[in-house]
């Protein structure tokens, strides 16, 4: 298609603006935060570079165990995430129900990453839900034991948390790759040469596959290494992982402490961008042994049997998010839940209608500046993807970079210093500054959520409306928008979710100020009342499924009597 030069006007501001909202806050974080870092921050006294801060970070007792556990849970939670996600996605693509699984999963992905991680902690404490189901006619218990996976040194529940909350998404993003892959003709060749079906989407699809969804690992990756929220809620405790540690800094009452936290944000984007690498490395070396694993031609039912445990594997993590989201419902509603028993003793609301002042401003704002936030971060996008389809364009590798860049570096190593320049420009603790900030995170998963569907329009449609005299704003609103509405929905409900589970956005943006269901719940999470705390975490996760609930249900009630549009994916 030959591109059109456009007017100036907001389909060629849309794109600027992106740019901008991406690179600025990132790079002007990055500079706020390395230079505390190197002791210059005049503010708080800070008049000479030097390395002090970087001595005192090292000279904090479990360091080293700090920076080696940071290491390991992130490298592990992502390893099990994308070997679990490929392994299902081998095992039941193409099969029976797989594309009505695919939509099951959304609602799991709704909930946000805290109220997950409270549900699991809920799930397996000494007194959770798993121990009073097998107690006492299994395990002989009549009090709760004295051990607890939750905080535990080694991080296994930060793991857990993490693989049960990023393998959906990589599932996800694997679906939506192999969209704009020929499955069928792929499947039909490998099984024409013997191959299981295993077997043949490893060896034919996988490749195909992987370049689509490798910034995806990557941001589970990142993510992994330096989520705080999660950490704070189910990780180890002492030492604490290296995110959890420069938090501990930056929130501290003396401000001398703000220069070795600096050093600790600035050594996790250090090690972020480094394990990156390090993955890159690994892509390599195993694409080179896939590739002898391919030419050899074996078959065999070794790679069938590893998948389907792979499935299975997900299939219990599955479950496992489920039960700790009902979890928090149980809870918010229970009179007292005395052990060993499985089931509170009765179920009541005052447990809401007590917290109802403190949930209600909460809930308020949290709903506020998700709805904000999305509607700022929607018109963005579409604006970048009219663009795009006007001039007759997609997105090159290196804008899609640049779409990322919130998700590959950690939030704690730039929102220090962006909110240092807040605070000189007065607006630090305002809602407008914590909206800007969730703008530039529900952005990229808009992107990503909408960038497919909205190239995907057959152009006959625009072609016949222009030829009929509509111009292209009249064509952009009566058809374009109809035909997206399912996906814009879908797409705001994702942005919604995401601006709900925001912590550190929110936290240093809102300087302690602005209150949401998030960041109620994980101060709540480290040692309040169950039923207190299952009230907030059982409404942060219901926000997020109502909107997933409305963005199914409001295409199909607008165009009950129009199929295609009722239905359009």
């Amino acid at each position: 298609m030959r591109k059109r030069r456009l007017r100036p006007g907001w389909l060629t501001i849309a794109p600027a603006c992106t740019g901008a909202l991406m690179l600025t806050p990132i790079l002007a974080g990055l500079i706020g935060t390395t230079l505390p870092a190197f002791d210059y921050l005049p503010a708080i006294g800070g008049h000479r570079f030097g390395f002090d801060a970087w001595r005192a970070l090292a000279a904090i007792p479990g360091f080293a165990s700090c920076v080696l556990l940071t290491l390991e849970t992130g490298v592990a939670a992502t390893l099990l995430s994308v070997t679990l996600a490929i392994g299902f996605c081998a095992w039941a693509e193409g099969r029976r129900g797989w594309q009505r699984f695919r939509g099951l999963i959304a609602p799991l992905l709704a909930a946000p990453h805290s109220a997950l991680a409270i549900g699991l902690a809920f799930l397996v404490a000494p007194s959770g839900w798993v121990v009073r189901a097998l107690s006492p006619w299994l395990t002989g218990l009549s009090t709760p034991p004295d051990a607890s996976i939750v905080g535990g040194a080694s991080g296994i529940a930060l793991v857990i948390a993490l693989v049960l909350k990023e393998t959906p998404f990589l599932i996800l993003m694997i679906g939506g790759a192999l969209q704009q892959v020929a499955v069928p003709q792929a499947m039909a060749l490998s099984r024409s040469l013997g191959y299981a079906h295993a077997d043949g989407w490893l060896k034919t699809l996988l490749p195909q596959v992987y370049p689509q969804i490798r910034l995806p690992i990557y941001a589970v990756l990142a993510y992994s290494l330096s989520v705080v929220d999660v950490a704070l809620i189910v990780g180890p405790t002492n030492p604490p992982t290296l995110s959890v540690l420069a938090l501990r800094g930056f929130t501290d009452a003396d401000v001398r402490h703000w220069f070795p936290a600096a050093a600790a944000a600035s050594l996790l984007f250090v090690l972020v961008v480094a394990a990156i690498a390090g993955w890159r490395s690994m892509e390599r070396a195993v694409a080179t042994l896939g590739i002898r694993w391919i030419e050899r031609g074996s078959r065999g039912p070794a790679t069938t049997v590893v998948a389907a445990a792979g499935a299975a594997l997900v299939m219990t993590a599955f479950a496992a998010s489920a039960l700790s989201i009902a979890d928090l419902g149980v809870w918010s509603l229970a009179t007292q839940w005395r052990f060993p028993a499985a089931w509170p003793q009765g179920l009541t609301l005052a447990n809401w209608t007590a917290q109802l002042p403190g949930v209600r401003a909460s809930g308020l704002a949290t709903l506020v500046i998700a709805s904000t936030a999305t509607a700022l971060a929607l018109l963005l996008v579409v604006g970048c993807l009219e663009h795009e389809s006007r001039r007759g364009t997609r997105a090159r590798r290196r804008v899609q970079w640049l779409i990322y860049l919130p998700l590959l570096i950690p939030q704690i190593s730039f929102l220090f210093g962006v909110q240092v320049f807040f605070v000189r420009a007065g607006i630090d603790g305002t809602w407008a500054a914590v909206i800007a900030m969730h703008v530039v995170f529900v952005l990229p998963y808009l992107f990503l959520t909408l960038a497919d569907p909205w190239h995907a329009i057959d152009p006959r449609y625009a072609r016949s409306a222009i030829a009929l005299g509509a111009s292209a704003g009249r064509v952009f609103l009566r058809v374009k928008v109809p035909l997206m509405l399912r996906p814009i929905l879908i797409a705001s409900a994702v942005g919604f979710a995401v601006s709900v589970g925001q912590y550190l956005p929110t936290l240093f943006a809102g300087a302690g100020r602005v209150a949401t269901l998030t960041t109620d719940a994980v101060t709540l999470a480290s040692g309040a009342d169950r039923r207190v705390v299952g009230v907030y975490a059982a409404l942060q996760a219901a926000l997020p499924l109502l909107a997933y609930t409305m963005a199914i249900a409001l295409p199909a009630w607008r165009y009950a009597n129009r199929r295609g549009l009722a239905f359009a994916a």
